[in-house]
């Protein structure tokens, strides 16, 4: 029998000590994935927005990776300023 009948994912995550970097890692793939989508939209190719962002095309997938959770904040308005859009942060 289940310990965890009844309750939510996110308390089972928290009980195993890793709901933060669970959340972390869900969020940086939602940015990757929302990047990604405005990319193909613009069709915009990875290395023209390396050279936007005056990077290198393996720095730019170490930002987009969805794995990475430690992208700076810095880093994240770069990215939206170069592909024409803001960075909209917000607590819930």
């Amino acid at each position: 029998m289940s310990n965890h009948r009844g309750s939510n994912f996110d308390d089972f995550l928290e009980e195993e000590g890793v709901l933060e970097e669970v959340t972390a890692r869900a969020l940086k793939r939602t940015l990757a994935l929302q990047m990604e989508d405005i990319m193909r939209d613009e069709k915009m190719t990875k290395k023209s927005l390396a050279e936007k962002l005056h990077t290198s095309r393996s720095q730019l997938d170490r930002l987009l990776d969805p794995d990475n959770s430690k992208t700076t904040l810095d880093s994240l308005q770069q990215i939206a300023s170069a592909l024409g859009k803001n960075l909209s942060i917000r607590f819930a």
